[in-house]
This record gives C-alpha cells, sequence and structure tokens, in this order.
C-alpha cells in the first residue's frame, strides 16, 4: 500500500492517523518530502488509501500524490530513517516500545505528543529516554496549530525543539514551505511543558466562558495561566524565555480563545452541565487537558510551585 522513496534518508513516517498525525502527513509531502502514514485502525488505513483523504478526521484535506498509506508498523519503522510520533500522550510509550524492536542507530524520532505522562508526570521527552535511550537525534513539535487549518494549508507557524540541533533544523526545514514556517528551540524541556499545561488552562478558560464570566475573566485566567506555566516550566528547567514564544503564549491564547480547541469546548460543556465523559463521548477524539490536569497538579505540588488555576 505504502508509495514512498526507497531511500531511507529522503523519507519520513508518521506514526498515528488522527487529526494531528495526518495534519502533519499531508504538510510534510506538501512542502515535498516523501512520507508515509501508519496509524493503528486497518480498517481506517484502507479507508484513507481508497479515498486518499482522512474521511473520519479531516475529510476536506485530500492527501498530495506523495503522501502513502503503511499499514506495517514494522515496515513503516524499517523502511524510514526518521520517525514522527503523532498519538495522545497516555498512548506514547506503548508506541514507543512497540517500535523499539525495530529501530536502529541510524534512526532519528520526533513527535508531536504534548502532555505529562499521568503515572509518572515524565515530559514526553523523558518517556522516550526510558524506553529507548538517548543515544538517538530527538525533536518535538508544539506550537499554535489546529489540524483542520494545517490540512487547509492556512498560513501556520510551529516550533520545533531537538536534542540535536542540526536534526531540529533539518526537521524544521523539511516540513516548512510558503505557507508553514517551523521555528527552532534547543528548550525540549520548556517547548514540552507549555504543550502540557495549555490544555488545562484551556478548558479553565471554557469553563469561565460557558458560565459567562466574561472577557475580564478570560484574560485574567489566559495571563496568569501563562504566569504558572512559566513558574513551573523553569522550576523543570526551561528558558523563561520559551514561554513568550509560538510554544508557550502562541499555543496557549490559541487554544484558549478559539472554539476548535477540544480543551476549550470540554471547558464549554462542563459549564453547562454535562459530565466528562459525555463530552469526551460527543467530541469524539481525546482531550488531552483532561489527562493533564491532574499530571500537571502532581507535578507542581512535587516541586512545590504555586498553580492555582
Amino acid at each position: 500500500m505504502a508509495t514512498h522513496n526507497t531511500d531511507p534518508h529522503l523519507s519520513i513516517a508518521v506514526l498515528g492517523a488522527g487529526s494531528w498525525g495526518t495534519a502533519l502527513a499531508i504538510q510534510l509531502s506538501r512542502a515535498g518530502q516523501e512520507t508515509v502514514l501508519w496509524g493503528r485502525d486497518t480498517a481506517q488505513l484502507s479507508q484513507i488509501q481508497a479515498s486518499r483523504r482522512n474521511e473520519r478526521y479531516l475529510p476536506d484535506a485530500p492527501f498530495p500524490p506523495g503522501l502513502g498509506v503503511e499499514p506495517s508498523l514494522e515496515a513503516a519503522v524499517a523502511a524510514h530513517r526518521d520517525l514522527l510520533i503523532c498519538v495522545p500522550s497516555h498512548a506514547f510509550r506503548q508506541l514507543l516500545g512497540e517500535i523499539r524492536p525495530f529501530i536502529d542507530a541510524g534512526h532519528r524520532i520526533a513527535w508531536a505528543t504534548k502532555g505529562f505522562e499521568q503515572t509518572t508526570g515524565k515530559l514526553p521527552h523523558q518517556v522516550a529516554e526510558d524506553v529507548i535511550g538517548d543515544q538517538l537525534p530527538l525533536a518535538v513539535l508544539s506550537g499554535p496549530t489546529f489540524a483542520t487549518e494545517v490540512g487547509a494549508g492556512l498560513p501556520t507557524a510551529m516550533t520545533v525543539a531537538a536534542s540535536v540541533p542540526a536534526f531540529g533544523s533539518e526537521l524544521a526545514e523539511r516540513i516548512s514551505d510558503q505557507k508553514f514556517r517551523a521555528y527552532t528551540s534547543s528548550d525540549f524541556i520548556g517547548v514540552e511543558t507549555g504543550g502540557a499545561v495549555k490544555n488545562v488552562l484551556a478548558i479553565a478558560t471554557g469553563i469561565s466562558d460557558g458560565l459567562g464570566f466574561g472577557a475580564n475573566t478570560r484574560i485574567a485566567l489566559i495571563t496568569r495561566g501563562l504566569a504558572e506555566m512559566t513558574r513551573l516550566g523553569v522550576a523543570l528547567g526551561a528558558t523563561e524565555q520559551t514561554f513568550f514564544g509560538l510554544s508557550g503564549i502562541g499555543d496557549l491564547v490559541l487554544t484558549c480563545t478559539d472554539d476548535q480547541s477540544r480543551n476549550r469546548r470540554m471547558g464549554l460543556a462542563l459549564a453547562a452541565g454535562k459530565t466528562v465523559d459525555e463530552v469526551a463521548k460527543e467530541i469524539g477524539q481525546v482531550v488531552e487537558g483532561v489527562y493533564a490536569a491532574k499530571a500537571v497538579r502532581e507535578v507542581a505540588l512535587g516541586n512545590e510551585i504555586e498553580m492555582p488555576i
């Protein structure tokens, strides 16, 4: 099923066929990269292959000609030096464990997963080092991005942080084109902390707006939320300046203020009296902030960081 270049150095495998994985696979292919998309649901992959679009998550985003579909995880990993993991935070460790037997010293691994691991309070790069070690180049993609808009090719900017600067620079260059710009950072902890905490703050902002508390309260939550996020990140070893960039305040404002945000919609629905389970079923996709809320609280308490929101 896959239609990718046989040279693993010229191609990339995106692991995770949800809305975000699909959008990034489309963008990589659009930017000229030979790309394949793998997902756990083989029936969904068959549908994607047949219609050349992800009918379930991004029905209005047709696949570029260079984007292939690969149903075998082993084949996807073995045939590509560069891997981009796009799964929810609670599934991140499991997928790393599944690909570990197929990884060799030549691989480079990136992810667009956001959030602290619930059971350990670890950031994604720490989970990756747990499972596959710290010998391979690692990178994270984060920032103010909605999958639907990336899929539609609307102008977008994001951040790539990497353990090896050359890998981050190359990845940023490969995913960028005239309408999509990736900036680089060396602050793994800051970029990942921003991506984890902003989802919780978006639920809080949604609750506030749903209760009719108004614009004053909304901006107070966003501004003080940025202060909380920064305090936590700096305590974990991040650079303060990171939180004033795309992966910090950029992602925070986007997620708190636009109804495309699942986390904001969760907050709005909770304010209307619905339960978390009811809203999650209605949205039909993972709402990361629900998982992140407990984890962020535990990490904050463990580091004696005040985060009242």
